[in-house]
């Protein structure tokens, strides 16, 4: 071996293995160094101070934000067959209508969470008791049907939550889920 190399060489070997000994290279030292700064300010800032929003936390503020401006927009919005179509098409809408449909203490314990029906009718077939336009699936959830003893929900979760609710409800039609209760009403098309 040369003598350079020999200079680079380790003087402990372990089963006969040997290793350089060279100097990482400045750029990488400087990049290790500015990393290390930059977490600590960073776990100062974030976690010390609590100066500054956890991603996490951004996302759930600007969620809130959508969500005021979806509701304020809703509050607006007259309710028709077009408006609660366009809102079953929006995901963070039927997100919060299936929150709310699948509570227990709501629209699953008749329906069950599915949809297919327990003591109320099946939703997700294309028969229906009052009506399967959009506008009437919403009147049947806002202002209930007292014979059938299905509470009038406008009143308990708002107007803008029945319409969520109404457009959840939307994208369970003709899904048809296994062991749904039999058909009741007449059939309606989309």
């Amino acid at each position: 071996m040369s003598t350079q190399t020999q200079d680079q060489v380790r003087d402990h070997g372990f089963d006969g293995i040997q290793e350089f000994d060279n100097k990482l290279p400045n750029w990488w030292l400087w990049t290790f160094y500015l990393a290390c700064i930059f977490a600590f300010f960073y776990w100062v800032h974030y976690h010390v101070l609590d100066t500054g929003a956890l991603p996490a936390k951004e996302l759930q503020q600007e969620q809130e934000v959508y969500s005021a401006m979806l509701a304020e927009q809703l509050r607006k919005s007259p309710v028709n067959d077009e408006s609660l179509t366009k809102l079953m098409s929006d995901p963070v809408t039927v997100k919060k209508g299936e929150a709310i449909f699948k509570n227990p203490a709501q629209c699953a314990t008749c329906h069950k969470p599915d949809g297919g029906g327990l003591i109320g009718p099946n939703l997700t077939d294309k028969f229906w008791i009052h009506g399967g336009k959009p506008t009437d699936i919403h009147k049947t959830i806002s202002k209930g049907v007292a014979e059938k003893g299905m509470l009038a929900w406008e009143s308990i979760l708002g107007p803008v939550a029945v319409q969520q609710v109404t457009a959840y409800v939307l994208t369970l039609r003709n899904t048809n889920v296994p062991n749904g209760k039999p058909p009741e009403g007449k059939e309606e098309p989309n």
